[in-house]
């Protein structure tokens, strides 16, 4: 099964990819992840990206699909992925039907969540991640059992910079500019189903999986 997640930044797409690559035994593959990764440990990548995704604006197409081609390839994708963030615009999406097509196979599905923009902001400012592994939370929607610490590693939880409401702003701006476009891109395939992004995680979640039931897709491997 290789899925795509889009919708807006803040919608949920990050956490609800990961929880369906769970459930169904799927790589998840997020760039943002990865990115920020590079920026923690420090790297020549990292570096490059901080600034950037500190504004709000997109790592560079070249970048990014170098990177995405070779998770992609990779044997741990074997058995199918979660696409979190990628592709963010239609030539990223062209280069993904190149990649996927080189071995005659393609995307299953495209999950489209759609949460308001208001709630989007607010979103952000309720938004917080581990320092030390990166998991995110979001202390109304997804709280952690110790208040400021990781339930996962315990590791202090703090802001991101990009978080700030000017970036989220400047986020949604090119989101509706640049990766929106992409939802007609892959209606043309009949393959968007549009999903309410909001309420709590487990509600969203078990929205998605009853449409991957209704596309005859959750049995799929």
């Amino acid at each position: 099964m290789k899925l795509l997640f889009l919708g807006p930044p803040g919608a949920g797409k990050g956490t609800q990819a990961k929880l369906v690559a769970e459930r169904f035994n799927l790589l998840h593959i997020a760039p943002g992840d990865i990115f920020r990764q590079e920026v923690r440990e420090g790297t020549d990548l990292g570096r490059l990206v901080e600034g950037i995704m500190a504004e709000g604006r997109l790592v560079p197409d070249d970048v990014t699909v170098q990177i995405m081609e070779k998770r992609i390839s990779s044997p741990e994708a074997a058995d199918g992925f979660a696409l979190d963030g990628f592709p963010r615009n239609v030539a990223q999406a062209e280069s993904l039907d190149k990649m996927l097509g080189a071995k005659n196979d393609k995307l299953d599905l495209v999950i489209n969540l759609e949460v308001p923009e208001e709630e989007l902001l607010e979103r952000a400012r309720t938004r917080r991640v581990c320092s030390a592994c990166g998991k995110p939370y979001n202390i109304k929607l997804d709280p952690p059992k110790t208040e400021g610490r990781c339930d996962v590693c315990g590791g202090p939880l703090i802001t991101r910079k990009d978080d700030n409401e000017t970036t989220v702003r400047q986020r949604l701006k090119v989101y509706h500019e640049v990766t929106e476009p992409l939802i007609g891109y892959y209606n043309r395939d009949g393959i968007v189903v549009s999903i309410s992004g909001c309420g709590d995680v487990d509600s969203v979640f078990q929205r998605i999986v009853r449409s991957l039931e209704d596309k005859g897709l959750s049995g799929k491997r």
